[in-house]
């Protein structure tokens, strides 16, 4: 399956919109989801192949310098009715492989994905949700509040560089939100705003996403502080600071281990 850029835009320094059409997004289906996401791939490079191809054939007819970088990205949105699939994409200078691709991308370029799969969607029978991420969470955050009712409640906590990097979140809920910023004296300043809440009364279904080192401290005092069950809560980490997008890719499994081992 495959996507043409249709258009681009600059949403903050660091998020570029993509909005992809075309015949090549026929047989996409919608998930279930607020957190659904595609798995796309961004051949190097040089490659010899594309722009359409097949994953699974480069990575067995091709050496390994050849193969796409998989990446995962959350759909912010699927239009059904217009055929248009927008993903947000989180840009950190020239670094990794997607994120320099988006930058850089035009009308008429193409992205090969799989997917979509997802693992959440707001529990309407909990009392309040609790939301939590940083850049790489908002997609997913942002397409959650839309999805919430009027006469629903959410507590949502972000982290990003600064104002500029704030965007419009819309809901038809009550939603309490505080945007955190990130500084040299404080880089981190997620978990203490999420120890520092007055949770409302009644059960929480909660969705912590986002840096690793963060995320296991907030899963941590979310599982053994407010006695949260895991039922009650989609926890991953993202992305690993001061890693690369593949080195983070060879230890995650081991991270997550640990993490849930935590509590």
């Amino acid at each position: 399956m495959h996507g043409e850029v249709l258009r681009t835009r600059q949403l903050t320094p660091t998020l570029v919109r993509l909005v992809l059409g075309g015949p090549g997004l026929h047989d996409f289906r919608a998930a279930e989801g607020t957190d659904a996401y595609v798995n796309v791939a961004i051949p190097p490079a040089g490659a010899t192949y594309g722009p359409v191809f097949d994953p699974d054939e480069v990575k067995a007819t091709r050496p390994r310098e050849e193969w796409p970088a998989r990446r995962r990205y959350t759909v912010r949105r699927w239009d059904e009715a217009a055929r248009e699939l927008t993903l947000d994409v989180v840009v950190h200078g020239d670094a990794g492989a997607a994120g320099p691709w988006a930058r850089a991308a035009r009308p008429g370029d193409v992205l090969v994905m799989t997917g979509p799969s997802a693992g959440y969607r707001p529990d309407p029978d909990a009392a309040w949700h609790l939301l939590v991420g940083d850049e790489s969470a908002l997609p997913a955050i942002a397409a959650t509040l839309e999805a919430l009712p009027a006469g629903a409640r959410a507590v949502v906590r972000l982290v990003c560089d600064g104002p500029e990097h704030e965007v419009p979140l819309e809901s038809a809920a009550e939603v309490d939100l505080l945007w955190l910023h990130r500084s040299p004296d404080q880089p981190t300043p997620l978990p203490d705003a999420v120890e520092a809440l007055d949770f409302p009364a009644g059960r929480v279904h909660a969705f912590v996403h986002g840096e690793a080192d963060e995320i296991r401290a907030i899963r941590r005092h979310l599982l053994t502080e407010r006695g949260l069950t895991r039922a009650d809560m989609s926890c991953s980490p993202y992305w690993r600071r001061t890693m690369t997008d593949e080195a983070w890719r060879a230890v995650k499994k081991e991270f997550v281990a640990a993490m849930d081992a935590d509590a």
